[in-house]
C-alpha cells in the first residue's frame, strides 16, 4: 500500500496479516445487488479462494458480503476493509460476519477502534481495497456506485481491472458494463478470473466420483482438447449428459470452452 499517494497511517488490523502475501483480488459491487450478482459473486469468490487467492472487499451489503461469504464457504482467505473502526459494526446485520472474518481472515481499518463512519470514510476505505489487490473485479455496479471509485483508484495504481457482464437494461449493471466498454477485462467465466491472477483451479478428484459424468469427461480430456460431439463419443455419454458435465466442470473452473467449440482442460 506504500504506492498510495496517501498511505494509511496507521493501519489497524485484526486477524492474520500473512494472508495478504497470497495472490490478492478485490471483488466489489453494488449494495443493491441482484440475485444473479450475489450468486455469481459467491461462486467467483469460492473459485478464487479454492485456488489460493485472498479475496478483499468492503463488508457492505450485496456484492461485498457475497464475496466474503464465498471465500469463507471453502475455508479460504478473505480480508474486509472497513469504513469504521475495528470495534464498530456497520452494517449492524454483519456483526457475525465481521467477527468470523476477524477470526478466520483479516479485518483492516485506518480509523481508531471506536470511530463511526463519517463523510468520506467509505471512499477513503476504497483506496485501501484497491491498493491491497493486484486485480479488482467489479461484479455489478451502477453509474454512481462506490465500486467504480475502487476501480478508478486501482486503475490509477496500475492494477488490473475486470468486470462481469450484466444485462443492459438493469441499472445496477450500467457502471460495470461501462467499464467493459471502456476496456476492462471481461470475466465471462470463473476461469477468466483465475487466469488474470495466474492461478489454476485445484483439482479434487474426490469431488468427481469414478463413473460420474464429470469424471468421465475430465478423463476423456486427457486425450486432448475436443468438441462436445467428440467428447460424447469418447465418454459414451448421451449428448445432454456430456453437456451437463461440461457445465459442471466449467463452473469448477477446471475447463475452458473456446469460441470455436473446443473444450480443454485448464
Amino acid at each position: 500500500m506504500l504506492d498510495l499517494q496517501r498511505p494509511p497511517d496507521p493501519l489497524w488490523a485484526r486477524g492474520d496479516l500473512t494472508i495478504l502475501n497470497r495472490p490478492t483480488v478485490a471483488i466489489v459491487g453494488t449494495r443493491r445487488a441482484t440475485a444473479y450478482a450475489e450468486r455469481v459473486t459467491r461462486e467467483l469468490a469460492r473459485s478464487l479462494a479454492r485456488a489460493g487467492a485472498c479475496v478483499v472487499s468492503g463488508l457492505a451489503r450485496g456484492v461485498d458480503a457475497a464475496a466474503h461469504l464465498g471465500a469463507l464457504d471453502v475455508g479460504g482467505a478473505t480480508c474486509a476493509v472497513l469504513g469504521t473502526g475495528l470495534d464498530v459494526v456497520y452494517p449492524r446485520g454483519h456483526a457475525a460476519l465481521q467477527a468470523e472474518i476477524a477470526s478466520r481472515g483479516l479485518v483492516l481499518s485506518e480509523l481508531e477502534a471506536n470511530d463511526a463512519a463519517h463523510r468520506g470514510s467509505f471512499p477513503e476505505r476504497n483506496r485501501i481495497i484497491a491498493a491491497a489487490a493486484s486485480l479488482t473485479i467489479v461484479v455489478e455496479a451502477g453509474v454512481k456506485s462506490g465500486a467504480l471509485l475502487t476501480s478508478n483508484r486501482a486503475s490509477e495504481l496500475g492494477r488490473t481491472i475486470a468486470a462481469v457482464p450484466g444485462p443492459i437494461d438493469v441499472p445496477q449493471a450500467q457502471g460495470s458494463n461501462n467499464l467493459l466498454r471502456d476496456g476492462a477485462q471481461v470475466i465471462a467465466s470463473f476461469a477468466d478470473a483465475l487466469s488474470l491472477l495466474g492461478l489454476t483451479a485445484p483439482i479434487k478428484l474426490g469431488d468427481m466420483p469414478v463413473g460420474s459424468g464429470e469424471r468421465r469427461l475430465w478423463d476423456a480430456l486427457a486425450e486432448g482438447s475436443a468438441d462436445l460431439d467428440t467428447l460424447a463419443t469418447r465418454t459414451g455419454l448421451p449428448a445432454h449428459e456430456a453437456m451437463a458435465a461440461v457445465v459442471g466442470l466449467e463452473i469448477r473452473g477446471l475447463i475452458e470452452c473456446a469460441l470455436t467449440g473446443e473444450i480443454r482442460r485448464l
